[in-house]
């Protein structure tokens, strides 16, 4: 009763991971349907929040792929379909990938993050491309472990501001055309609007 929403957000999250390594919390909506809730009248305020793949959960919580989750009780499906269509917008037009990226990467982890978020193949080169013209990602200078075929170690990236930005405010990255894929080494492409 003495919370407001931000405090109550923190205090449930505090049980399932350290808050500290939330890259990014923004609330999204709040639902108020009178019969969302069977038992009592209710209302929610959801929340969308991102961490880095390796953050781990705690308290019983654990990770589970959003496109690949099961039932969920009342309107909760709903609430998680509404936090993904956000992130697949912003992942666009800001550098909020910061917050699901350790702070340094490989140029391969970075389009593994962006392949989740919008749920289809992006090149890779064409995304360095974007993300450099709009100077969210630099070299660190490191390299990582050569893979598993071996081969040259992959440079180091890290994002230059890991605060929310909105770098590309008319941006919307989409699958490549159909005559850009048969372009592209992957197949599929990454076009900028």
């Amino acid at each position: 009763m003495n919370e407001t929403m931000e405090q109550a957000v923190v205090r449930h999250l505090r049980d399932f991971l350290d808050v500290s390594l939330l890259g990014h919390r923004e609330q999204l909506s709040t639902l108020s349907e009178p019969g969302r809730d069977p038992f009592e009248r209710t209302v929610a305020t959801t929340y969308l929040g991102l961490v880095a793949p390796d953050v781990q959960a705690n308290g019983g919580a654990r990770w589970l792929p959003v496109r690949e989750s099961g039932p969920m009780a009342f309107d909760h499906a709903h609430a998680v379909e509404e936090a993904v269509v956000r992130l697949c917008g912003k992942v666009s037009y800001t550098n909020i990938a910061h917050a699901l990226a350790p702070a340094e990467f490989t140029l391969a982890q970075l389009r593994d993050i962006y392949c989740a978020c919008l749920g289809y193949d992006v090149d890779v080169t064409n995304l360095s491309r974007v993300l450099r013209r709009r100077g969210q990602i630099v070299k660190t200078g490191h390299l990582a472990e050569s893979g598993q075929r071996g081969g040259r170690p992959p440079a180091t990236w890290t994002f230059t501001r890991h605060d929310y930005e909105v770098t590309d405010p008319f941006a919307v990255l989409r699958p490549a055309s159909r005559d850009k894929q048969s372009r592209t080494s992957r197949g599929l492409g990454c076009e900028v609007l």
